[in-house]
């Protein structure tokens, strides 16, 4: 078998269990409220240049949430609470670096009245390839992708993605570390990305060094109205040494703007 199928597959079960972190879903209202020791950034406080925006509930979030079938060759399911990162599980060894580090863990930021999300799975390439090793790096290339919804009152969606982009642009360079249950991981770049959809959007790709290998991540955050959509994606074939392009989740980006509306 090829190292770099070999290398991969010994990233795999790390690189799954982080992105498995990284959701900010919720199944209720209650959970909704947020958490006393979360960062107050995207605030839900409602400013009064945008008091009319109104935050849709976890369940009207629910229903504007990605479904089966809404993203051809991608297999859609809902979140569950191990699905969920809580402020106590992810610490940002830089305080600027926390509104970027938090939302790679799905961490709540601010005080979102609704919560909902989503794990978008592309579906495997059917190839007929004789070669096992192939195969079983045809199988790595697939991307997927963890989708979460957050609804803010007034101008909070405005201010988390703000908030956001400061952080980012203040954590591009330099790194920092998230500890994850104790768990350390390095983040050693961020690169912004073009990306478009809703009211206003941000992108990047973040390279995460794992045992001396990096790992892309791509990382996007829009706004609609009162509710900020984040995607956060991997591919497990883009690690290492694999020659695979991995780009933005655009389908799935676009089929989730489009129930937003």
């Amino acid at each position: 078998m090829r190292a770099t199928v070999v290398r991969r597959t010994a990233l795999a079960a790390s690189v799954v269990s982080l992105a498995l972190l990284a959701t900010a879903c919720g199944g209720s209202d209650e959970d909704a409220k947020g958490d006393a020791k979360t960062p107050s950034a995207g605030g839900g406080g409602g400013g009064t240049t945008k008091a009319a925006v109104k935050a849709l509930t976890s369940a009207e979030l629910e229903k504007v949430a990605l479904e089966q079938g809404d993203v051809a060759g991608h297999r859609i399911s809902r979140t569950g609470p191990e699905d969920i990162a809580r402020p106590g599980d992810v610490t940002v060894d830089k305080k600027e670096c926390e509104p970027i580090g938090y939302t790679f863990y799905g961490v709540k930021r601010g005080t979102p009245v609704g919560n909902a999300g989503r794990k978008v799975v592309q579906e495997p390439k059917k190839e007929d390839l004789e070669d096992a090793a192939d195969a079983l790096e045809a199988g790595f290339d697939v991307t997927s992708s963890l989708v979460t919804l957050a609804s803010y009152d007034g101008d909070g969606a405005e201010k988390n993605l703000a908030e956001l982009r400061r952080s980012a642009a203040a954590c591009a360079t330099g790194g920092f570390t998230l500890s994850v249950k104790g768990s350390k991981q390095k983040i050693t770049k961020l690169t912004e990305e073009k990306v478009s959809g809703g009211e206003e959007a941000l992108a990047w790709t973040a390279m995460l060094e794992e045992e001396g290998v990096e790992v892309p991540f791509k990382l996007v955050s829009l706004r609609q109205a009162g509710t900020v959509a984040t995607f956060f994606s991997f591919n497990l074939g883009a690690t290492g040494e694999a020659e695979i392009d991995f780009e933005l989740p655009s389908e799935v980006i676009a089929a989730q703007v489009k129930k937003l509306g």
